[in-house]
């Protein structure tokens, strides 16, 4: 039945039209802004699941950020412990060439001097933004370097970078143990008593029971021979009183040099004498003996101002410091250049996990092109062909006048 009031076919013409006309301007949409969903409304899940992760990515910028700051600042602090380790190994040819009694110590001493005077120039400038990891100054500091999500959040986390102090003052000078051999114990079964003074002393060291003699974190080192025995003075070492207790440093002391189990040596304490250790050497070679006390707030380095070859028992006292800093400045080097390392890895690792990020964002909004060009095109054949299918329908009625003709 034919109408003239209803084209059933324009309308369908016009439905279609219209549909042609919107899948059409979505595709040109998406060819103009590159994203098929470029909207909440587009698709609302993916959408939200694509904002999050353009966050995380924004989040992952200032990672890397700081990343790249962490590993200058530790950089420069590892430079700076190598610098000194290389100082240090020169002082240490100089220390051990005035362990002969046959040269200008005078000279060497200068050479000496000039070389702390580098060492501590070194520290000071090792510094980068302000932040100085090498002198003292700070403990640790975090460098930002990842952000963890899960179902309860996102947290940041970091990698803890531990300074080291490589400072050079707070120190109480070396002292040679003297004794009736000068310091040297003796193939002759020689013995000799020694007393250490937390207070310091010219030639020995007696652990006295005054008032803060010494505090928790002091601590002593003996080197005997070629080899280093120290003790920290501990909380429980300090009576109720503020005294110190040297029964109890003396042990700790000497069970310390046990340890070392020299060839020879015994080290026997007498608790009738407070703090003093007896030294017997049964063995077969002299054992050189020297000592220094440490205060619990000294530097590193702080064994260094006490340096002086000039005499013979302070180039043998300096022989073994040298070898104590070495070590301090060596485990340094080591530390700072493992954990810039680490800050390296994760460096990459952020730069890789944010283009994966961006990759994963790109398959869930970007436009296919090829798709979008080849959709276009057919689309715009289709509204090409809904616009003359309309045009058809709207020429019915049309006809119905030749119904009426006579």
């Amino acid at each position: 039945m034919s109408s003239i009031l209803t084209n059933t076919s324009a309308m369908v013409a016009l439905q279609t039209m219209k549909s042609i006309n919107a899948g059409l301007s979505k595709t040109q949409s998406e060819i103009s802004t590159g994203k098929t969903v470029a909207s909440a409304k587009d698709n609302a899940a993916v959408w939200a699941v694509s904002k999050v992760m353009e966050s995380d990515v924004e989040g992952f910028k200032g990672i890397s950020s700081s990343l790249s700051l962490g590993s200058s600042t530790v950089a420069v602090a590892r430079q700076a412990s190598e610098t000194v380790t290389k100082l240090l190994t020169d002082m240490k040819g100089k220390i051990v060439a005035a362990q002969e009694s046959n040269v200008d110590r005078s000279k060497i001493q200068t050479d000496v001097t000039a070389l702390k005077k580098q060492i501590e120039s070194v520290v000071g400038a090792a510094q980068f933004n302000g932040l100085n990891l090498v002198n003292g100054s700070n403990t640790s500091v975090d460098v930002l370097s990842s952000l963890d999500r899960s179902g309860s959040g996102v947290a940041a986390s970091s990698i803890t970078v531990t300074a080291q102090n490589l400072a050079t003052g707070g120190y109480v000078a070396n002292n040679v143990f003297s004794a009736s051999t000068g310091g040297t114990i003796s193939t002759a079964a020689d013995t000799f008593v020694l007393s250490l003074d937390g207070a310091g002393g010219s030639d020995d060291i007696t652990i006295a029971d005054g008032t803060n003699a010494w505090k928790a974190g002091d601590s002593i080192t003996m080197r005997i021979g070629d080899k280093s025995a120290s003790y920290t003075v501990s909380a429980s070492d300090v009576d109720s009183t503020g005294n110190t207790v040297p029964d109890m440093i003396a042990v700790g002391m000497k069970n310390a040099i046990d340890a070392l189990k020299v060839d020879g040596l015994t080290v026997d304490f007498d608790s009738a004498t407070p703090g003093q250790l007896t030294f017997t050497n049964d063995g077969t070679k002299d054992l050189s003996v020297s000592g220094q006390y440490k205060n619990a707030g000294s530097g590193g380095l702080g064994a260094l101002s006490s340096v002086d070859v000039s005499t013979a028992n302070g180039a043998k006292a300096a022989l073994g410091s040298i070898e104590t800093m070495l070590q301090t400045s060596i485990s340094a080097a080591a530390s700072f250049g493992s954990v810039e390392k680490r800050i390296g890895i994760q460096a990459d690792f952020v730069t890789s996990l944010t283009d994966s990020l961006k990759a994963g964002i790109g398959t869930l909004v970007d436009t296919n092109m090829e798709e979008a060009s080849a959709r276009l095109q057919a689309l715009q054949v289709q509204q090409q062909l809904s616009t003359q299918a309309l045009s058809i329908a709207n020429q019915q009625p049309q006809n119905l006048l030749s119904l009426f003709r006579g």
